[in-house]
């Protein structure tokens, strides 16, 4: 098979349903009463939300990822097709609105009135938009070419839509925004993997953008690598690292934050240091802590002291009050140790933390209370979505209650749906054209981006027709 007909086209040419004029409200509520299996329940009308997945996690045990890698070391990974046991049971499109788990932070940004104030709750921010990586292992569904998401979510006030805008390279476009007017969020993200023999590594290519509207302040940050390690024997274990400069456009205010990778002995796994300087390059704050916990800001002369007493007493960090890990980490040879939890310097503020897991998130794919949500599709909800909305794709579907058998069969339907319709275009010299992003410049960095068009909400029962 041609490696170049892998994954991301798809079939657009079918009629869509006529579907109702009626805007989707989502009242959905967290804390909610459920079932006993962890589906979601109906009280006086109002769907909440599950707090549990249908089935449990798929073992992969009987499975090796070596007989369809060894040919592929230092390769990019994206045109590989791998069997649906290593994934997930969500679309990429899916994974990027994970972005959005910790909102409340960009809701303090625009309360804020100083600059270095804000700059530290968006700092904050860009590390949680990452958090929800620890421990996933699994490999979210490539998105079909024209594959959208949608995630509105009143209590907590915006709406996101993404969409897949290209097949080769597979690139993801996002945007959110604040039903009140007071933020946008949007970006693009192409994910590079490259496997290197033991471990695979992604690089999320693409820009972050928020937009502060209140304030007229524009922020840009690109996220850190990613590595899964032990992809062959082992424990897999994930770290993040690389320098990430959060830049304020408007101010000239820059964060500069670096992931740590592991170092010898796991010393700096999951750490994060880095500051806030103003325009004049004087540093104002000191950020520290770790992506899978939490983040503190302090005054940066006070850090300096406290670092030369730790040098000069040879003191260690279990002198002082320390934040406990929300999960323990199984020893294993290759995975390192971590060799504390985040050591708080007197005088810090608390600026992030991690929002604990489900008790039973270890059969759930490791996922977030907020991902465990994502999928769900009520009665209710399945008119009121646009037909490309990727909670009605089988396979996912299949997948997500526990049947690897058809989420395959189902998987390999769409691949093969997606070059016939690739040849089709080709056959007819046709191009494909994206409905709700179209490429052009990033007016704050000046580089080329996929922006929203806008119309989504309004024309999705229209202009998208199926392509399941």
């Amino acid at each position: 098979m041609n490696s170049e007909e892998e994954f991301f086209d798809a079939e657009t040419g079918l009629e869509s349903d006529d579907s109702c004029e009626v805007s989707f409200k989502d009242a959905l509520v967290f804390d909610s009463k459920q079932a006993a299996d962890g589906s979601s329940t109906q009280e006086n009308g109002v769907w909440e939300r599950r707090k549990a997945l249908p089935a449990e996690t798929i073992s992969r045990n009987n499975f090796s990822v070596w007989s369809i890698l060894k040919k592929c070391i230092g390769m990019e990974l994206s045109k590989i097709a791998m069997p649906v046991v290593f994934n997930e049971p969500l679309s990429f499109l899916q994974r990027i609105s994970e972005y959005m788990e910790h909102t409340h932070l960009i809701h303090k940004a625009c309360s804020l009135s100083d600059s270095i104030d804000r700059m530290q709750a968006v700092a904050a921010f860009a590390v949680s938009a990452v958090a929800s990586q620890w421990e996933r292992t699994g490999k979210p569904f490539n998105p079909l070419l024209g594959e959208t998401y949608e995630l509105i979510r009143e209590d907590e006030g915006y709406r996101l839509i993404s969409e897949q805008v290209s097949h080769h390279p597979p690139i993801s476009a996002f945007h959110a925004q604040s039903l009140k007017q007071e933020f946008e969020f949007h970006g693009s993200i192409y994910p590079k993997l490259k496997f290197w023999g033991k471990s695979v590594e992604a690089e999320p290519k693409g820009t972050m953008t928020l937009e502060l509207l209140k304030h007229k302040e524009a922020y840009t940050w690109t996220n850190p690598m990613c590595c899964v390690h032990n992809i062959i024997l082992g424990k897999l274990w994930i770290e993040q690292y690389g320098t990430v400069e959060i830049v304020n456009h408007s101010t000239g205010d820059k964060c500069i934050l670096n992931f740590k990778p592991c170092g010898m002995f796991g010393k700096d796994l999951h750490k994060v240091e880095g500051y806030i300087q103003d325009k004049g390059k004087k540093k104002r704050r000191v950020i520290y802590g770790k992506w899978t916990e939490c983040m503190y800001s302090i005054d940066p002369k006070l850090y300096e002291t406290f670092k030369k007493s730790e040098k000069k007493t040879g003191s260690d960090s279990k002198k002082l009050k320390q934040e406990r890990s929300c999960e323990g980490e199984e020893e294993d040879d290759e995975l390192p140790e971590v060799q504390e939890t985040v050591t708080v310097i007197p005088g810090s503020a608390l600026l992030w933390r991690i929002t604990p897991r489900p008790a039973n998130s270890a059969q759930m794919y490791n996922f977030t209370s907020f991902a465990v949500t994502l999928n769900e599709l009520e009665p209710c909800m399945e008119r009121l979505l646009a037909p490309t909305d990727c909670r009605l794709r089988p396979d996912i579907r299949a997948m997500e209650n526990g049947d690897i058998d058809l989420a395959s069969a189902e998987k390999e339907r769409l691949e093969e749906k997606q070059r016939a319709a690739r040849r089709e275009r080709s056959k007819d010299e046709e191009e494909w054209s994206t409905r709700w992003f179209h490429l052009g410049t990033n007016p704050f960095t000046g580089a080329e981006d996929w922006l929203y068009a806008g119309g989504y909400f309004d024309r999705k029962y229209t202009d998208c027709p199926s392509i399941y």
